[in-house]
C-alpha cells in the first residue's frame, strides 16, 4: 500500500540532506519534517491487522481439521488464503487519517475514521491522507523587485487536506504542488512590488499570498491557514544605502523639529515683549522675581549693577525728596 505521508517524508530528507552545506546562509526551502518522536505511530494498525489475519488462520485450520480429519496442504494453503483476504478486507484509519477506496480503478469512497471493510481484490484502498494541519517552509532566491533589486525571502504556510477525494483525483503529489505553487506566488508578490515596499507591506503580502493559494489550491481539496513571512534579506550594499538614507532622514526630522521650536519661543518672546512693553512696573517687577528666583536656591548674593538698580532707588528717592 502506497502512503504519500512517507512520501513527503522521504522526499523532505533528501531536501535536508542536499541543502545542509547552506543553512548558515539562508534557510531551506523544503518541507519541515517533525522529530520521530513527535510522529504517530502504526504500530496498533499493524498488530490489528497481525491479530486479524492469525484469527482467520487458526480458524480455517480449525475448520479443515475438522472437514479433513488432518492438516493437509490444501487446508494449509485455504488457511493462508483465508488469512490474506482478512488482511485485505479489514482496515484500521487513525483518527486523523482519510483513507480513499477505489473499486476496478474507479472511486468508490472515503473511508475512515476507524474500523472499515473493502472487498478484496475488487477493492483497493491506494493512498491515506493526513487531514492534520501541515507547515511547509519555502523561499524565493535572488529574486528582482520592481526597481530590479534581488531579494532573498524565506516563508511558512500552515495548511490542510479537507476533501480527500480531489487531493487523491485532481493532483498527483498535492504537497509537492502547494510547495511550489506558493514559490511562485511569492515570486510574483516580490515582483510587483518595491524593495522599500516588499519590507514595509509584509502583513499585506502575508494576506495576498494567502488569497492566491487558497483561490488556487481550493480544487485540490486543500485550504491555506495561513502564510507568514519569516526573513528578508536584503544585499550588503543596499542596506548599507537604506541606513545612510534613514539617518538623513531622522536628521531632516530633528532639524524640522528645532526650527519649530524656535518659530514658537520666538512667537512667545514677541508676544511678552509687547505685554511688558505697555508698562515700566510690570518689567521691573518681573526683574525682581527673576532676580529672586535665582537666587532662592542657593541663597547666594547678587551684586546689581548702578544703572540696572535704578529700578530699585527710583521710588525710595522720589520720596525723600517730597519729605525735603
Amino acid at each position: 500500500m502506497w502512503r504519500n505521508s512517507q512520501a513527503e517524508t522521504g522526499r523532505s530528507r533528501r531536501n535536508a540532506s542536499a541543502s545542509a552545506p547552506a543553512v548558515s546562509e539562508r534557510s531551506v526551502s523544503a518541507t519541515i519534517v517533525s522529530a520521530p518522536g513527535e510522529r504517530a505511530s502504526d504500530f496498533g494498525v499493524l498488530l490489528f491487522s497481525a491479530f486479524a489475519a492469525a484469527v482467520a488462520f487458526a480458524l480455517a485450520c480449525a475448520v479443515g481439521w475438522a472437514l479433513a480429519g488432518s492438516f493437509t496442504f490444501p487446508v494449509a494453503a485455504c488457511s493462508v488464503l483465508a488469512a490474506v483476504l482478512i488482511v485485505m478486507a479489514v482496515h484500521i484509519s487513525q483518527q486523523w487519517e482519510r483513507v480513499v477506496v477505489q473499486r476496478f480503478g474507479r472511486f468508490s469512497r472515503v473511508a475512515g475514521p476507524g474500523l472499515f471493510f473493502t472487498i478484496p481484490i475488487i477493492e483497493q484502498t491506494p493512498i491515506r491522507i493526513d487531514c492534520r494541519t501541515r507547515f511547509t517552509a519555502f523561499g524565493a532566491e535572488e529574486t528582482l523587485t520592481a526597481d530590479l533589486v534581488p531579494l532573498d525571502v524565506d516563508a511558512v504556510m500552515l495548511w490542510m487536506v479537507h476533501d480527500a477525494k480531489a487531493a487523491c483525483n485532481e493532483v498527483s503529489d498535492f504537497s509537492a504542488t502547494v510547495e511550489l505553487a506558493a514559490q511562485a506566488a511569492l515570486r510574483d508578490a516580490i515582483g510587483r512590488l518595491t524593495a522599500a515596499e516588499v519590507v514595509i507591506r509584509r502583513e499585506q503580502m502575508d494576506v495576498d499570498i494567502q488569497q492566491i493559494l487558497e483561490d488556487e489550491a481550493s480544487q485540490w481539496g486543500i485550504s491555506i491557514l495561513s502564510v507568514k513571512i519569516r526573513n528578508i534579506l536584503l544585499p550588503q550594499a543596499l542596506q548599507d544605502v537604506m541606513s545612510l538614507e534613514a539617518q538623513a532622514e531622522q536628521r531632516r526630522k530633528a532639524r524640522i523639529i528645532l526650527m519649530e521650536a524656535e518659530q514658537d519661543i520666538s512667537t512667545m518672546i514677541e508676544g511678552v515683549g509687547e505685554a511688558y512693553g505697555g508698562g515700566d512696573a510690570a518689567l521691573r517687577l518681573r526683574q525682581m522675581h527673576l532676580m529672586y528666583e535665582s537666587v532662592r536656591e542657593t541663597g547666594g548674593t547678587v551684586v546689581v549693577p548702578s544703572s540696572f538698580s535704578e529700578g530699585f532707588v527710583e521710588g525710595t528717592s522720589e520720596q525723600q525728596a517730597a519729605a525735603n
